[in-house]
């Protein structure tokens, strides 16, 4: 399998899932997601994809500092419905990471590990994104801000021919370098940048 160098060099996320150690899925319960995971998941990579596993990764940082992040342990909203935009798309990237899911997640055993219901749709709320802790009520505020971080002149014309049918190999493979050289400047030249992924803590 193939696929851009640059997903490699994207910052990891390592959580501990209680669950996953319960049943002995993976040795005291750490697990660690990679860029790739998330690609995987969407079946493609693009600033969406990179904006909400960067989001994500930012968001459980503020939340939890030095210590562990703990998978199924943060309840998340999102400000739109479920149908709308690239709503969906995020949703299931923040999923994969947080491990909280609307009403057909996993429903827990004898009441412990429940990770249905923490993931809510089309809540009034100032920013993108709303990650709180289930143990000690912290929460963070989160934003992309993908247009801080524009695509190369050529890539729009390109796409547009590319789609009509009208684009050689040449240029179809220009295209997607540029595209996937955008993610990789989200990723890693902006993975830290307060300007592009914002998060504001709340009292």
């Amino acid at each position: 399998m193939r696929y851009p160098p640059f997903f490699d060099a994207v910052p990891r996320v390592r959580l501990r899932d209680p669950l996953a150690e319960f049943l002995g899925a993976m040795d005291d319960g750490v697990i660690e997601y990679c860029y790739l995971d998330a690609v995987r998941l969407a079946g493609h990579s693009c600033p969406t994809v990179a904006g909400a596993y960067g989001l994500t990764r930012a968001a459980l940082g503020a939340l939890y500092g030095a210590a562990m992040a703990e998978r199924g342990a943060v309840r998340v909203s999102l400000r739109e419905e479920a149908a709308a935009g690239v709503a969906g798309v995020v949703a299931s990237v923040v999923s994969l990471l947080t491990g909280a899911s609307g009403e057909t997640g996993f429903k827990g055993l004898a009441g412990r590990f429940e990770r249905r219901g923490l993931l809510s749709f089309g809540v009034e709320q100032d920013f993108e994104l709303r990650f709180s802790r289930r143990d000690n009520g912290a929460c963070v505020d989160a934003s992309v801000r993908l247009q801080a971080v524009p695509p190369d002149p050529q890539m729009m014309p390109l796409m547009q021919r590319c789609l009509a049918g009208d684009a050689d190999g040449e240029s179809r493979q220009l295209f997607a370098g540029l595209w996937q050289d955008r993610v990789r400047r989200i990723l890693l030249e902006h993975g830290d940048d307060p300007e592009v992924f914002v998060i504001r803590h709340r009292d």
